[in-house]
């Protein structure tokens, strides 16, 4: 993996990792509103295991494999 595909995996990393956070936030928010609408929380749910699961992807990507 050269360097500068390297830089543009964090910087994939880093704008994976806000939007996540947001929408941790916006989850917390909506749980808070005295009738959430659920389906919207699902949906924002789904989105957040989907947005750690590419953003475990990419990290495996970037740390090098330590063969033991």
């Amino acid at each position: 993996m050269t360097n500068e595909d390297e830089r543009e995996l964090e910087a994939e990393l880093a704008r994976l990792q806000q939007e996540h956070r947001d929408l941790d936030a916006a989850i917390d928010a909506l749980h808070q509103s005295p009738a959430p609408d659920l389906l919207r929380l699902q949906r924002l749910k789904k989105r957040k295991l989907l947005l750690r699961d590419r953003i475990a992807f990419i990290e495996d990507q970037i740390t090098p494999d330590i063969i033991a």
